[in-house]
């Protein structure tokens, strides 16, 4: 082998292994955060633990990205909920276009650091909601609080977690009027 191809060869080594890290970060990024709770990360379970005797205010906040056409709000605007007790809330998302459109939400919890502590059962933002000229969806999120939220003294005298979620189109060409 010569020199010039060996030399060739080893420089293709951190090319090859910074693509790899790169195409891998985004996922990897993901597992942290669902993992640690990390900037409002929530966790998703089967089922609630079961009710413990305090409860916590939750706030329920909606936006969708700008000429998207969607109307998208929280049935309630908020809901006091026992800590550990299996809860649910109501969205509707109204299509107010004369096309289909197909969404999918993000989410995040604030205060960050409840984020570990706040779990989803059900969730229409795990799916791409599709929506025809018009036509209005309910959608709903089944949720607990960890009780475990109770024993983290830099979440325990949290009173109000705001749930938050935004839509955005899944094809940014199926948005445009």
């Amino acid at each position: 082998m010569s020199p010039k191809l060996r030399t060739a060869l080893l420089a293709m080594i951190p090319l090859v292994f910074m693509t790899g890290l790169a195409s891998a970060s985004v996922p990897l990024y993901r597992m942290f955060c669902q993992a640690t709770g990390l900037n409002g990360t929530t966790q998703r379970a089967n089922a609630a633990p079961g009710a413990v005797d305090h409860t916590i205010r939750i706030d329920f906040d909606t936006n969708v990205a700008p000429h998207m056409g969607w109307k998208f709000v929280p049935e309630s605007p908020s809901d006091t909920v026992d800590v550990g007790a299996r809860d649910m809330a109501f969205f509707t998302a109204t299509n107010t276009t004369d096309h289909t459109i197909t969404g999918s939400a993000t989410f995040n919890v604030t205060p960050y650091q409840v984020g570990k502590y706040f779990t989803k059962i059900q969730c229409f933002c795990f799916t791409q909601q599709t929506l025809k000229p018009g036509e209005t969806a309910r959608m709903p999120v089944i949720f607990f609080v960890d009780p475990k939220i109770l024993a983290d003294p830099d979440a325990n005298d949290v009173q109000t977690i705001t749930l938050s979620y935004t839509f955005y189109p899944v094809d940014s060409t199926k948005t445009k009027g």
